[in-house]
C-alpha cells in the first residue's frame, strides 16, 4: 500500500492531501490495483461502471467504436489521468465508450460512490477530495469543449492546424511532441489518415510546418 502511496501522491484527486491521509482513504475507497498488456482492453463498452480508474503508469486511449469497428479517440491518457469519473457522476449505468492499453499499463480503480459520499466520520481530508473530484471534471469538460473546436473545422488542414495550434499554446513553444502515433492522430480528429498525411506534407511543403514521427515544429 505505501508504493500505491508514492504512486498517487501527486495525483490530482489527491491535492493538498497527506500521505497519512491518503492511506486511510485508500482503505475506505476500497481501492484495488490491476495491470493490463498492451491493446489489452481496460474497460469495454457495454460493461457496468463502478469504479473510476487511475493510471498508476503506462498510457491507454479512450476510444469510441462504430457498429461496423470503426475506430475514434476521444483522448489519450498516460501517469495520473482518470478515466470514468463523469460517467459515473452521471449516473450512467453502462460505459459508452472503451479504454485500451496503449502499454504496459497500471490502473488503480476506486468506488466513485465511495469517493462522494462521506463516512460517518466526515474526514474533512475527504471533503478535499471530493472538492478536487469536482475541480477535474470541470477541467475534463473544458478538455472537450476544446477537442469540439478541433473537430467543428470543415477540413483536414483546418483540424491539423487547429489542433497543432493548440498544442503549441499548451506547450508553450512552437516545438512540442503530441501524444499520438499517426493512426491515433486520425482518430482523433476523426479524419482519413492518408488524406491527413497528404495535408502534412503540404503544410511541411508550403513551409508552415516541420515535423519528425510525433515532433512538431510550427513556423
Amino acid at each position: 500500500m505505501k508504493k500505491i502511496i508514492s504512486e498517487v501522491k501527486g495525483n490530482p484527486l489527491f491535492e493538498n492531501i497527506g500521505e497519512d491521509e491518503i492511506l486511510y482513504l485508500l482503505s475506505c475507497l476500497t481501492a484495488k490495483k490491476n495491470v493490463y498488456s498492451k491493446d489489452n482492453y481496460i474497460l469495454m463498452a457495454g460493461n457496468n461502471i463502478t469504479d473510476i480508474g487511475i493510471i498508476i503508469s503506462g498510457s491507454a486511449n479512450i476510444i469510441k467504436e462504430d457498429f461496423w469497428g470503426n475506430r475514434a479517440i476521444i483522448s489519450k491518457i498516460s501517469k495520473g489521468d482518470m478515466f470514468g469519473e463523469a460517467l459515473s457522476c452521471a449516473g450512467v449505468s453502462k460505459s459508452n465508450v472503451s479504454v485500451v492499453a496503449c502499454e504496459k499499463t497500471e490502473i488503480l480503480f476506486i468506488n466513485y460512490k465511495k469517493i462522494i459520499i462521506t463516512c460517518s466520520k466526515s474526514c474533512s481530508f475527504h471533503n478535499r477530495l471530493i472538492e478536487n473530484m469536482i475541480k477535474i471534471l470541470a477541467e475534463k469538460d473544458v478538455m472537450l469543449t476544446q477537442k469540439i473546436e478541433h473537430l467543428v473545422k470543415r477540413t483536414t488542414r483546418e483540424k491539423l492546424l487547429s489542433y497543432l495550434s493548440s498544442q503549441a499554446i499548451s506547450h508553450n513553444s512552437n516545438s512540442f511532441e503530441i501524444p499520438f502515433n499517426r493512426q491515433e492522430l486520425a482518430d482523433y480528429l476523426s479524419v482519413d489518415r492518408s488524406a491527413m498525411s497528404n495535408e502534412l506534407c503540404k503544410l511541411r511543403d508550403e513551409g508552415v510546418i516541420e515535423f519528425r514521427k510525433s515532433h512538431f515544429v510550427l513556423k
